[in-house]
């Protein structure tokens, strides 16, 4: 998402369109990333709310006070920062519904690459007092929270998906409403003789680490490490449902930049190319570096990545051994050894 999406949202507290709330109220920031200059006058503290972790701790490092889901009601207003997915973006509207008061103002800016103008659409339907303005490639729009939201959050609020009737998930999450084509066939090759500790590095909603519980029942536990906080607690509710007797601990992790504690024999991962709306390979690249000092000497990574991305390089530079166990039309899975 653009750093614009920033801009927009405080622009019309900026232009004096909008009065900043004073000294002594509460402001509820959906979304929220660093990067932001709170306008003359905005003098309301800000609780900010950010799931993923690599923002959460930049959030951290400018001062704000931040946790990873929302907490408290009767907030005076609620600004919501709009991303890539659109049922999260609905979802934090009725966050912001839920957790504010009568009368309250919700200040709602994206991108257009974020849907904000369908989103502004769907909201207007609901009739409320507001308005909204472009600005910096995108768009700002406010409205008075009504006395009674019921209706609007049961229509904007995620609905859990159930996925092959064993997983839950959520929008918002990678693949929410199906396993993932790429994961699957990794998932496929998986070692049935596996008796050490194994990670999943970006576990989502546990997807891997159930299917390495079934295939090596043997195996001492699984590390699950997970960016997105709302993901992770998803992976968690997963292990216990289909994997409860495979000993595993959960972290809320950015593997890019927090090294992990311990060593593993086994790393397990589908990592991510895209950051915000571009492909960035280079999150896989990290992922992999990253795994090459979290194995022991002589463990093992498996992994499985889009046919056209250039990781056999980054794994020959980093492990002493490595190789191509299988391809589709659309993956491959590859693997290197400490």
């Amino acid at each position: 998402m653009s750093r614009d999406a920033l801009k927009t949202l405080f622009h019309p507290f900026a232009t004096g369109i909008v009065d900043p709330p004073g000294e002594g109220g509460r402001v509820l920031f959906l979304g929220a990333e660093a990067g932001y200059r709170l306008p003359e006058g905005f003098a309301a503290s800000l609780s900010a709310v950010q799931p993923l972790k690599s923002l959460h701790r930049a959030l951290q490092g400018a001062g704000a006070e931040v946790a990873p889901v929302a907490a408290g009601e009767g907030y005076d207003a609620a600004l919501v920062l709009c991303g890539k997915h659109k049922g999260e973006n609905e979802d934090r509207i009725a966050e912001a519904l839920k957790r504010t008061r009568a009368g309250a103002l919700v200040m709602v800016a994206g991108g257009k690459e974020d849907g904000i103008l369908p989103l502004r659409k769907k909201i207007g339907k609901f009739g409320w007092e507001g308005d909204s303005l472009p600005k910096y490639h995108g768009v700002a729009f406010w409205f008075t929270r009504p006395e009674d939201v019921s209706e609007a959050v049961a229509k904007l609020a995620k609905v859990p998906v159930r996925v092959d009737g064993l997983f839950e998930a959520a929008p918002g999450m990678f693949s929410h409403d199906r396993v993932d084509a790429g994961s699957e066939l990794l998932a496929s090759r998986l070692p049935s003789d596996f008796t050490g500790h194994a990670a999943d590095f970006g576990a989502g909603w546990g997807y891997l680490s159930v299917k390495l519980a079934e295939a090596a029942p043997k195996l001492k536990g699984i590390d699950l490490f997970e960016a997105d906080y709302t993901a992770l607690e998803a992976a968690r509710a997963n292990m216990a449902a289909n994997a409860p007797s495979t000993p595993a601990r959960f972290y809320w992790h950015d593997l890019t930049a927090e090294e992990t504690r311990d060593k593993y024999d086994l790393i397990v991962m589908n990592p991510p190319f895209h950051e915000g709306h571009a492909a960035e390979p280079a999150l896989g690249a990290a992922m992999i570096k990253a795994a090459a000092k979290a194995l022991k000497h002589g463990g093992r990574v498996m992994l499985v990545a889009n046919r056209g991305l250039p990781y056999e390089q980054v794994l020959a530079e980093n492990f002493k051994e490595s190789g191509e166990t299988c391809r589709n039309a659309r993956f491959k899975v590859l693997w290197a050894k400490r």
